[in-house]
């Protein structure tokens, strides 16, 4: 069965299901950080997935990070599966802008985070679904 790692859940709202994955937006409106985490039992590493799964994981990242860099028109998507803290298996889909907190080094770690305003983030989550259910590649299942 699987079970979502408590400090992803703290730390993130889940916003859509995918076939695969928990769709996550990180509560931390500094960067439009999304998480994708796939619904895999005891899952910590992509090469442990069967290989439909981690055909699945890279379509869904795709898809997510096209939505992402359309909605947010960021310079650069980075998409990162470190796991070093949460072994649980997840990969992390962020927009950066030149004019970040913290461009062009990581984000991991810096400041405190800046919970997302309701208004803002529900026009934001409203916006990047509708992107990712325009490309009709995946099924979304809105939260």
């Amino acid at each position: 069965m699987f079970i979502l790692d408590h400090r992803i859940e703290r730390d993130s709202i889940l916003i859509a299901e995918l076939p695969l994955s928990q769709l996550r937006l990180q509560n931390d409106q500094r960067y439009p950080w999304l998480v994708l985490v796939p619904k895999v039992e005891g899952a910590k590493e992509v090469h442990e997935l069967k290989v439909d799964e981690a055909q699945q994981l890279l379509k869904e990242s795709n898809v997510v990070a096209n939505a992402l860099a359309i909605v947010t028109g960021c310079k650069k998507v980075n998409v990162a599966n470190l796991g070093n803290v949460v072994e649980q298996l997840h990969w992390h889909v962020v927009a950066r802008f030149e004019n970040d907190l913290t461009w062009p080094g990581p984000i991991w770690g810096i400041g405190e985070a800046e919970c997302w305003e309701q208004k803002k983030r529900l026009t934001f989550v409203e916006s990047l679904l509708k992107e990712i259910q325009s490309n009709q590649e995946i099924k979304v299942f809105p939260a």
